[in-house]
């Protein structure tokens, strides 16, 4: 009897951590939609792009996962990241053909523009390896949003193996900022920059017309569905690396940039 009454609450208790987790998470979401509602918008007015493109990102990234799962073989780590049509690929395959598979079939789907492939042929990535990867992800958006100078809803930040990947739309002085706020992370081996780079008047422009699009019926609905730039910073539980003290980690473009579909590119 004893053993059956542990059993049980063992059970009451996931059920209502599940339960919990499943109410936060409907909660953020009214919140986004109330906040979007009541500010005019804001959540839509803080990115760069437009409606359509954040619509596409959503269905490249399903597409690509789904095909590059079912393609590569369990060995293969793979990640994918779309910011305004440009894929990112971070993570690790058996080989060099499988680094070029996950390419082709990312080039395939229509409406992607670029394709960034920073895949690394070589064995997973360990557990330890991803959740110091998203530690670092949440230090790295902490450290945007205290940045003077820039939005940190104008960057997308990624982390793979200690390397942080930053995508957006933003002006060179922003993309600078941004890249050297993330390269003084602690723990931050490499930044690589992968921006979309646009004149000053350019940003403006793309912001006005965000405003304007989030002041249009239903906004408020596609704020609280559209995925946040930056999102929600991550509580620091780990951290193998010192905290104070490391020099700037060195900050670089990517050289890993190809162009995608042909038909998007028309």
């Amino acid at each position: 009897m004893s053993g059956n009454r542990v059993k049980k609450t063992l059970v009451r208790t996931t059920l209502v951590v599940g339960l919990t987790a499943g109410l936060a998470a409907t909660l953020q979401g009214c919140v986004l939609a109330l906040a979007g509602a009541a500010g005019g918008g804001a959540l839509i007015a803080t990115d760069r792009r437009t409606v359509g493109a954040q619509t596409e990102d959503r269905e490249i990234q399903v597409k690509a996962l789904s095909q590059i799962s079912s393609s590569l073989p369990d060995e293969a780590h793979v990640n994918v990241t779309v910011f305004n049509r440009r894929v990112l690929l971070t993570g690790e395959v058996p080989s060099e053909q499988d680094k070029q598979q996950a390419e082709t079939i990312v080039r395939g789907i229509n409406n992607v523009n670029r394709i960034i492939n920073e895949l690394a042929v070589q064995p997973k990535s360990s557990f330890s390896s991803r959740a110091n990867d998203s530690y670092l992800e949440g230090r790295v958006k902490t450290a945007l949003i205290a940045e003077k100078g820039i939005s940190a809803n104008d960057f997308k930040v990624v982390s793979e193996r200690g390397n942080v990947y930053l995508m957006g739309l933003v002006t060179t002085a922003e993309g600078d900022t941004g890249g050297d706020a993330a390269s003084r992370v602690p723990g931050v081996l490499q930044v690589v920059k992968v921006f979309q780079y646009v004149q000053p008047q350019e940003a403006q422009a793309l912001e006005a017309s965000a405003a304007a699009a989030a002041s249009a019926p239903g906004a408020a609905q596609a704020a609280a569905s559209s995925e946040p730039t930056v999102g929600a910073v991550q509580s620091a539980t780990i951290s193998s690396q010192p905290l104070d003290q490391q020099p700037p980690a060195p900050v670089t473009n990517s050289n890993a940039v190809h162009s995608g579909n042909p038909k998007a590119m028309q």
